[in-house]
């Protein structure tokens, strides 16, 4: 089993996540997280440091964010690993409630 990182990352990008990660499985894009399934260990420190709830466990992922299992499968393999914490971007907060992201992911 995995975590896998939702749309509700798209465009608040916070990486307090990625601090506690033992395995550096996160991978970051333009706008928001992914995680490698192949290198995440199933630890599930992440799923509580995420401010925005925008990370669930394989088992546990929504329906509605059944394609992001594969998106991070996907984009996991071009995007660069990040191990530490940067800051979110400037205008997070106003991205957190919005729903209906998905449209807005950058590659």
């Amino acid at each position: 089993m995995t975590y896998v990182v939702t749309e509700v990352c798209i465009k608040c990008k916070y990486t307090d996540c990625v601090e506690v990660c033992p395995v550096d499985c996160f991978h970051e894009g333009p706008n928001m997280l992914v995680i490698d399934p192949e290198e995440c260990i199933d630890c599930s420190l992440c799923e509580p440091e995420c401010p925005i709830t925008a990370i669930f466990a394989e088992d546990d992922l929504p329906e509605e964010h059944n394609e992001f299992l594969e998106l991070n499968a996907e984009l996991s393999l071009i995007w660069p690993v990040i191990s530490s914490m940067i800051p979110a971007p400037p205008d997070a907060a106003e991205w957190e409630e919005v729903e209906g992201k998905r449209k807005y992911l950058e590659r």
